[in-house]
């Protein structure tokens, strides 16, 4: 007997990579349905590489009593109108917008990380999905955290266009297109040129001069890995269709060496370490496309302060920072607490 699963925001990049991964994963279901906004109803897509396909059904009118799981990939917006409507009915959600991740009725989970704390969502029938940057980073902060006790972390990201949705994609593209043939390069959806440029600034500008997305990096960490420690980020959007990179400076609490690290990371779960130290030795973030694993590299001491390592960390953002995870704690979700399938 396997789930019944609806996926919300079927129709956007992160939506359909859901249905890509359920399907590549073989997650146990007895139905699925693809549903989006009135635009795309009676639309035709496909579920992943499986050769069915599914008729969008609109959001507006979708029932969800009887349906185990709803995976959410539709904003804030949406979230916050049809999530409670979704638990109301019996229905789990997990939630890809930031709206409930730091609601301390709504667990944060990364499964690699903190799979133990999934066992809250009772309160609100809702379970939230991590920011991309902090998914990545998180998955490989907390081996090292185990080993050593994480104090401080210094991070600065390197963000795909993809992870501001197709609009994103689509300007990267026409203004690189126009560079080349010498039209005009004029932005529209990003503040500055994103062709061949890169711009310091994701999400809205806070009180103190940091980003929200900087923001979420501080206290997502927090939640999801410790509250003791202390995290400062720079978020940097570049001209990267697919896949985030870090950059990643941890002071640790006891002493570690990068050859201890790179064998804690070579075990680590989610973790897949390429760290030679020759040109081309470490992984950028096309060759992460398509790929379940956060890739680490570079991993070398600091010793400017005492106890600290620096690393690479790349992973394709749609996936581990978006689509993946949601469907990991979805199958975790199943095996530890509905156990249907």
């Amino acid at each position: 007997m396997g789930y019944r699963v609806v996926v919300v925001g079927a129709t956007g990049n992160v939506g359909r990579e859901m249905l890509q991964i359920l399907s590549e994963r073989q997650f146990p279901l007895d139905e699925v349905a693809a549903v989006a906004s009135s635009r795309s109803q009676g639309d035709i897509i496909d579920f992943g590489d499986s050769g069915e396909e599914l008729k969008v059904s609109n959001l507006e009118h979708f029932d969800f009593a009887g349906w185990d799981m709803a995976l959410f990939a539709a904003g804030s917006s949406v979230s916050k109108v049809h999530a409670p409507r979704a638990a109301a009915a019996g229905c789990t959600v997990i939630d890809n917008s930031s709206l409930y991740r730091m609601d301390p009725d709504v667990p944060l989970i990364v499964p690699e990380v903190n799979p133990e704390a999934l066992a809250g969502y009772k309160a609100r029938n809702i379970i939230a999905n991590p920011n991309c940057s902090t998914a990545q980073m998180v998955v490989a902060l907390k081996p090292l955290h185990d080993a050593a006790g994480i104090k401080r972390v210094v991070v600065s990201t390197y963000q795909s266009v993809s992870g501001s949705g197709k609009q994103g994609m689509d300007e990267l593209f026409n203004q690189s297109r126009n560079i080349f043939v010498g039209d005009s390069v004029e932005p529209s959806f990003y503040p500055k040129q994103i062709a061949f440029n890169v711009i310091p600034h994701i999400d809205d500008f806070l009180d103190d001069g940091s980003t929200k997305e900087e923001w979420k990096m501080v206290v997502e960490t927090k939640k999801i890995l410790d509250p003791k420690i202390k995290v400062t980020a720079t978020c940097v959007r570049v001209p990267v269709f697919v896949g985030h990179s870090e950059s990643i400076n941890i002071e640790f609490e006891r002493e570690i060496g990068a050859k201890e690290a790179q064998e804690i990371l070579r075990e680590a779960p989610g973790v897949m370490l390429v760290d030679k130290r020759e040109p081309g030795g470490y992984v950028t973030p096309v060759e992460c496309v398509g790929d379940y694993a956060t890739f680490i590299s570079r991993v070398r001491e600091d010793p400017t302060v005492e106890n600290g390592l620096n690393l690479w960390c790349v992973s394709d953002n749609l996936r581990k920072g978006a689509a993946l995870n949601a469907v990991q704690i979805a199958e975790l979700l199943g095996r530890k607490h509905l156990q249907k399938g």
